[in-house]
This record gives C-alpha cells, structure tokens and sequence, in this order.
C-alpha cells in the first residue's frame, strides 16, 4: 500500500523508497497508524485528505485531474498533428518562380 503512494517531494518516487525527511515522516505516521488498527483505505484516505490526490500514484479521474489522465494523450495527437503537417508539407513541391518557368521551358523547348 505505501508504495501506491507518491513522495510529495521527489515525486518520481514512492513513499518506500525515498529518502526525503517528508516521506520518512509519512512512512512514521502511515507506520502508527497501521499500529493502531487504520486499514488500508483509511489511510489513503487520510493522506489523500492531507496532502491531495497528487499523493497517488493514479489519482482517481475527476474534474481536478482530468488533465492528469487525458494531457499525456492531448500531446501525443499534437505531436502526431505536426508530424503529418510536416510530412504533408515536404512532400508538395514548391512551386516555381517565374524565372523558373521560363528555364524549365527553355529546356523543353531545346529538347523538342
């Protein structure tokens, strides 16, 4: 269950594995409370109360973490928007100056 738990202050990690004075605090309290009898939910409950739902590794979808859950997949259709705009783009071809045209007609006309 601590693992499920994301240290406030790293964040990359969790509150077993990090070393911050934070997490070793919240190891403490989730430790005394396990102690005195609070089951799992109670605590993620209580540290969701504490410290919000950041505190989870995968914090329920809701209105304050919609962005959460949907803005790694918004980023990915952005990306995949301008890559194919870029490939689209490079593979029209440029068109020719007026200068241009009439080299390229000279060189028809001189083959013909």
């Amino acid at each position: 269950m601590i693992a499920e738990l994301r240290c406030l202050v790293c964040q990359n990690q969790n509150l077993a594995d990090s070393n911050a004075d934070l997490a070793r605090d919240l190891r403490a309290k989730t430790h005394a409370m396990i102690v005195a009898g609070a089951s799992d939910p109670e605590i993620i409950s209580y540290m969701v109360e504490r410290y919000g739902d950041f505190v989870l590794y995968r914090p329920p979808f809701k209105s304050k973490t919609w962005l959460l859950w949907v803005g790694p997949f918004l980023i990915l259709l952005v990306a995949l928007v301008i890559f194919g705009m870029t490939i689209r783009k490079s593979r029209r071809p440029a068109p020719l100056t007026e200068a241009e045209r009439r080299h390229a007609s000279g060189l028809l006309d001189q083959e013909g």
